[in-house]
């Protein structure tokens, strides 16, 4: 589910919930609304807001690691590229062909994943970094070199080694990339939410600043659960990787 559309969904639930409550203040009778029944309602719903207020921390702790360490994950593969692209280079002659596939498989992967909003390309998705026969069989052809001498070797060798490791970067990013908020997890939390705001509107005063106050706060848990939504697609949306580290490798190579 689109992360603004969940947003709009809290942010509904929360105010609603809030307008509910200063609508069922009017309608039940004086006994229900005194001091002794205003104290144990804070304190049930205090302990609600106490449980929402640490597992959305906790949530959105988790979130921005996980983006953390995918965009760590992209600048290292861009350091790997370059360092992939010049190994190549000192190899010979002999790779020139690999080192122009390789730059020819990065743009293409690029493209793709940062389009930059150009018409007619696909949505962007996860499953564009997985491992492709492509980027495998270039670590195949590596292998295949026929080195002249034990500096050649030594090359072939970290050669093989780096283009592994890019395979594994890219497992990494798909692993860190499919752990999106479980729906179970979301319903829970929208009905902590609402029912915490419906005890505010419930013992609240009805004016214009009450009101507005109980939107912003609406509006604040909104934002809150949007952001940790977009987290979690690191490469969708509106809070995005960075793609320049690729760009600039891209840049550099086959040079």
């Amino acid at each position: 589910m689109p992360a603004t559309l969940v947003a709009f969904i809290v942010l509904a639930c929360t105010f609603g919930g809030a307008l509910f409550g200063m609508l069922l203040r009017r309608i039940l009778p004086e006994n229900h609304l005194g001091t002794d029944s205003k104290e144990t309602v804070q304190l049930t719903m205090g302990l609600v807001g106490s449980m929402t207020a640490l597992v959305l921390g906790l949530v959105t702790a988790s979130a921005k690691t996980s983006y953390d360490e995918v965009d760590a994950a992209v600048k290292q593969t861009a350091v790997n590229l370059l360092s992939l692209d010049r190994v190549l280079a000192r190899y010979g002659p002999d790779a020139g062909d690999l080192r122009n596939v390789l730059k020819r498989a990065v743009e293409g992967r690029v493209d793709q994943i940062w389009p930059e909003g150009r018409a007619g390309v696909e949505r962007n998705d996860v499953r564009l970094l997985a491992p492709s026969g492509s980027s495998e069989g270039l670590a195949d052809r590596i292998a295949m070199l026929t080195p002249n001498n034990d500096v050649q070797r030594a090359l072939q060798s970290r050669a093989v080694e780096l283009a592994e490791r890019l395979l594994e970067q890219r497992w990494l990013v798909v692993s860190q990339t499919q752990a999106p908020v479980p729906t179970a997890f979301l319903v829970i939390l929208v009905f902590w939410l609402t029912a915490a705001f419906g005890s505010y509107g419930l013992f609240a005063p009805s004016n214009g600043t009450v009101t507005g106050a109980l939107f912003l706060g609406s509006l604040s848990v909104a934002a809150a659960l949007f952001l940790v939504l977009e987290l979690g697609t690191p490469f969708e949306g509106g809070v995005k990787v960075s793609g320049d580290p690729m760009r600039r490798a891209i840049d550099l190579m086959a040079k």
